[in-house]
């Protein structure tokens, strides 16, 4: 499903809130979002993909070490893909509709919205001057990957973790959100964590690391669905025992279902960076420079205290870091 941003007004704003509560409705009554082919004006074609340079190979020790945006800091606004998506006149990002917090559609509004549309908003108005020149193409976390190396969207921002093996196949801005996995188990259960959960039914998305993870707890039984919202369903169906997934996302299915609670340690470490195509190194390091501004600026900390409190008081932002070259295998 693409959407494009219609410019905003105060009562948009006004009724955010109340969105939440009428959001947990939908998601309850089990309504998720189905997405609709577009096919945006790519900023490149998949062939000049295929013979860019690939990106240096992280390792394990510095998986979120992205491209420096540029002397003391500046964003590189007259490069090629930074200037085509400046002709195009949006910009086309791939997104969740249905994370409740993190990028989720207000049923009042019908606006996305969320931490990581707050992100985007951010680069929409160092490119053009405005937040409302988004295009959101609403995709699932196993899109993710693909329609960045098929160049059908510009950025991804949808709870993105950067890993060591994502990086062979696309780029990652510098991180902008470190969350953990932990499980979601209903209000009376009496595991405190995944450990807890042997003989358990777990659900999480198809093709994340997040069901991949399962396979370290040989106790649980794993249960794939399409999405995290799908989890929910199967959830409050009984049709599974518990969901597993990144605090952020957790979170934001308690706040929906008061029968439901988050419970354990982080079992992971999730780094979430904004996906962009392995060979749109430019644009990477625009996006760097503009989240630099975000983190130093108080909007970080605006955001996470206006989407994230309950998870406590807005900490310090991610260290932004750099030092990875293009051109090498």
């Amino acid at each position: 499903m693409t959407t494009t941003r219609a410019p905003r007004t105060a009562t948009r704003r006004a009724v955010r809130t109340l969105a939440l509560v009428a959001a947990g409705v939908l998601v309850l009554a089990g309504c998720t979002a189905t997405p609709e082919p577009v096919v945006p004006e790519p900023s490149a074609t998949p062939e000049a993909a295929a013979a860019a340079p690939r990106a240096a190979a992280a390792t394990c020790s510095d998986l979120t070490a992205s491209y420096e945006p540029g002397p003391d800091g500046a964003k590189v606004s007259g490069k090629e893909h930074v200037q085509a998506i400046k002709e195009r006149g949006s910009l086309v990002v791939g997104v969740s509709a249905d994370t409740l917090l993190m990028g989720s559609r207000n049923p009042i509004t019908g606006e996305i919205e969320g931490f990581d549309i707050d992100m985007l908003e951010a680069v929409s108005t160092a490119i053009f001057g405005s937040p409302d020149h988004l295009q959101f193409r609403v995709i699932t976390s196993g899109q993710r990957l693909d329609v960045l190396k098929n160049h059908e969207v510009d950025l991804v921002a949808r709870a993105f973790s950067i890993t060591c093996e994502r990086w062979d196949e696309i780029a990652f801005s510098a991180e902008y959100f470190h969350s953990g996995q932990k499980v979601l188990v209903p209000l009376d259960s009496t595991a405190t964590g995944i450990d807890d959960l042997d003989g358990a039914r777990v659900c999480a998305p198809e093709g994340t690391t997040t069901i991949e993870r399962l396979a370290d707890f040989p106790g649980v039984e794993a249960v794939g669905a399409q999405t995290h919202t799908q989890c929910l369903v199967l959830f409050q169906q009984g049709k599974v025992d518990a969901i597993t997934g990144d605090d952020t996302i957790l979170a934001g299915f308690a706040a929906q279902d008061p029968y439901a609670k988050v419970v354990g340690d982080a079992i992971s470490d999730e780094p979430y960076g904004i996906g962009v195509a392995a060979d749109q190194v430019d644009l990477v390091r625009y996006v760097n420079a503009v989240l630099d501004e975000v983190k130093a600026d108080g909007r970080w900390a605006q955001s996470y205290e206006r989407w994230l409190g309950a998870l406590g008081d807005a900490p310090a932002p991610p260290e932004s870091l750099y030092g990875r070259t293009a051109g090498s295998s």
